[in-house]
């Protein structure tokens, strides 16, 4: 993800958010074979790097792939990590994700009332009728 004659990152969280950047703007396939490789990495070798790439990626919307229990579990156990490296940024993503959650219930529960709301008003609309 850092391509050639870019500047190399410093640190692991900055590997991390180039890396964010780039599957971001992945098509399917691509954020597919992303996702596998991720996978692989994290199965050859347990590290908190692992874990928060995989987490990343899938945390990404709209992918079949999509699982953000995962990510909040993988990215729980970096947290926990106390003095690690990446623990702050595990917490932030774990957050953000916690975040993209809630916002997602409570669209969902707007949703529904809407619909309530057009359905009583097309009862309505019949009964007057």
């Amino acid at each position: 993800w850092v391509q050639a004659g870019d500047p190399q990152p410093t640190s692991d969280t900055e590997s991390l958010l180039l890396y964010f950047q780039h599957i971001r703007k992945l098509p399917g396939p691509d954020a597919a074979r992303e996702h596998e490789a991720a996978r692989q990495a994290l199965a050859r070798a347990r590290t908190d790097f692992n874990r928060v790439r995989l987490a990343m990626i899938l945390s990404l919307p709209g992918m079949p792939f999509t699982d953000e229990a995962r990510a909040l579990g993988l990215l729980d156990t970096v947290a926990r990590h106390q003095g690690g490296k990446l623990q702050g940024l595990a917490v932030v993503l774990s957050a953000q994700l916690q975040e993209q959650q809630r916002l997602a219930a409570s669209a969902q529960g707007l949703q529904q009332k809407l619909d309530a709301l057009r359905s009583l008003e097309r009862n309505l609309i019949e009964r007057n009728r």
